[in-house]
């Protein structure tokens, strides 16, 4: 029968300093740490957030290296998208295309302080 995958449980983001990378998903994207918020016990000084976005989970960790420009990348829906923008600006958050209009949406492409993607998305 083989392999049958059946939901994406979390999408995790590599980070190389968690109280920076919490300044940025907390600080300036607002999202609340769900209750998986700790250090990894099997390895020591290497810690795990998890934040509930709908019915979705981010998970941020320094237990591996950052992905940088190679890396995946993940996309948050906002209410309002011109707002969302000028939000990040004024919190120096790296904008790699401002404004990608399509029939069916609207985008802007970020980057966090390691340089993961981050796509800022408005369905029209």
């Amino acid at each position: 029968m083989g392999l049958q995958i059946t939901e994406i449980p979390f999408v995790g983001y590599p980070v190389s300093d968690m109280k920076r990378a919490r300044e940025f998903y907390e600080g300036i994207l607002g999202l609340q740490p769900g209750e998986i918020d700790h250090e990894i016990k099997e390895m020591p000084g290497k810690y795990w957030v998890e934040y509930e976005v709908g019915s979705h989970t981010l998970a941020i960790s320094n237990a591996w290296g950052p992905s940088g420009q190679n890396g995946p990348s993940i996309a948050f829906e906002v209410e309002h998208f011109e707002d969302a923008l000028e939000h990040l600006k004024t919190q120096g958050v790296k904008i790699v295309a401002e404004c990608i209009e399509t029939p069916v949406c609207r985008m802007a492409l970020i980057e966090d302080w390691d340089g993961n993607g981050i796509t800022i998305h408005k369905l029209k």
